[in-house]
């Protein structure tokens, strides 16, 4: 089972893979996806779209678990919440189910503080992979992290549950 943790935005998109080997997180592949903000919108949007489609085609997920709308700051969510619907468009169209976790259930699952701060998410995602070094760039390390809660919170099993249902 892999699952394709995104952490989205406009400028950039976090991206980092686990895949579940004898019952435990490992870690496969994670970095970031960017866009200029001298770039027309629109333009930003579809480079959102080729790069999501290729990271879909390149490392298979059997699920996506993506963050929540969830903003302290009003500025940015429109472009977040245009560059979430270019990614699930992706996903809908490659056939791939995707859950979805807000900041406080992520952090709450990795830490057992909803209100905990970013260093101690990244410490739990460190931890929980073995990691030598806390993962880099922090958009990554943050998709990472949302790859762990749909993990942590046995989301996979209730996948294979509905597709075994559809046989």
């Amino acid at each position: 089972m892999r699952i394709l943790g995104l952490d989205p935005g406009i400028a950039t998109v976090g991206y980092g893979t686990i895949d579940i080997a004898e019952r435990e997180p490992v870690v496969g592949d994670f970095g970031i996806v960017q866009t200029s903000s001298k770039t027309e919108f629109s333009q930003r949007l579809m480079a959102i779209y080729e790069d999501m489609s290729s990271l879909l085609v390149t490392f298979k997920p059997d699920l996506i678990a993506i963050e929540k709308l969830f903003f302290y700051r009003m500025g940015n969510i429109i472009g977040v919440a245009q560059a979430r619907g270019v990614i699930l468009l992706c996903a809908a169209q490659k056939e791939i189910p995707y859950v979805e976790f807000s900041p406080p259930q992520i952090k709450q699952v990795l830490t057992g503080n909803g209100r905990a701060d970013k260093k101690d998410v990244q410490l739990a995602v460190q931890r929980e992979l073995s990691l030598e070094c806390l993962p880099k760039p922090d958009d990554a390390a943050d998709a990472l992290a949302i790859a762990l809660t749909a993990w942590r919170m046995r989301v996979p099993a209730l996948v294979h549950r509905e597709e075994a249902s559809k046989v």
